[in-house]
């Protein structure tokens, strides 16, 4: 069975440049490895890439050992339920791309907060007319 996002539809790819997901597959999947819920896609802001530095957990600077390139404003990447979470309480919570969030993130945050910071972004900036 397809796993689902927040909304009960299946879920769906969150991105592959770059490549995210705990399982490093571009989906926010999830399972009993993950200690860390990587299970919400979000679209990376400056505030929220500096709130997650001072949490210790760094996702701008490129570790290539580990295949990570670093994050920039505007990428959309699996995040942990707990630091997102956290981040909303501070007042510098990612924007979240709800069909690509994962539906286990609800045992965490409830789905009227993700809400709030609900965006329709497509996977690509070349999608996007100006």
């Amino acid at each position: 069975m397809a796993e689902r996002n927040v909304l009960g539809k299946e879920l769906e790819l969150c991105s592959t440049e770059p490549l995210t997901g705990f399982y490093r597959d571009g989906f926010c999947h999830t399972g009993v490895q993950d200690r860390g819920s990587h299970t919400i896609c979000a679209v990376v802001t400056f505030e929220f890439l500096e709130h997650q530095r001072k949490i210790g957990n760094d996702l701008i600077t490129p570790m290539p050992q580990y295949n990570f390139p670093g994050l920039v404003p505007g990428d959309r990447w699996c995040v942990t339920a707990r630091n997102w979470l956290q981040a909303h309480y501070d007042g510098a919570a990612a924007h979240v791309v709800l069909a690509c969030t994962h539906e286990q993130v609800l045992e965490i945050v409830p789905l009227s907060i993700l809400q709030q910071y609900a965006v329709d972004v497509p996977p690509s900036p070349s999608g996007i007319e100006l």
